[in-house]
């Protein structure tokens, strides 16, 4: 079992910048070879995949994040990244890492979430 913990959410303007990060804990033998991704969730919306590593490494993002949002790894350390530039209110949602052994945006694990609130 793996376990994962977001931070890095909060509350910021119109065309600001947060990175979340997503901690991996308890058998992370495999870690390193698992895809990994980002979600997020709004209100009455299902959740989407906003950006993604599959396992062989290729990075996909969700059209409308494209130029904004970075995805990252450190397998070291266990942890993933997401940068999000110039911020918009649609941005707005609960932020998820999830990560598994198959291939895409999956959720074999997925961690309790992180806020992220953009005013316009």
């Amino acid at each position: 079992q793996v376990q994962l913990a977001e931070s890095g959410g909060g509350s910021v303007q119109t065309g600001g910048s947060l990175r979340l990060s997503c901690v991996a804990t308890g058998d992370t033998t495999t870690y390193s070879s698992y895809s990994l991704a980002w979600f997020r969730q709004s209100p009455g919306k299902e959740r989407e995949c906003v950006a993604n590593f599959n396992r062989y490494g290729g990075i996909h993002y969700k059209e409308s994040v494209k130029g904004r949002f970075a995805i990252s790894r450190d397998n070291a350390r266990n942890t993933l990244y997401l940068q999000m530039d110039n911020l918009k209110p649609e941005d707005t949602a609960i932020y998820y890492c999830a990560a598994g052994p198959g291939n895409g945006c999956i959720t074999d694990y997925l961690g309790q979430g992180t806020q992220v609130t953009v005013s316009s």
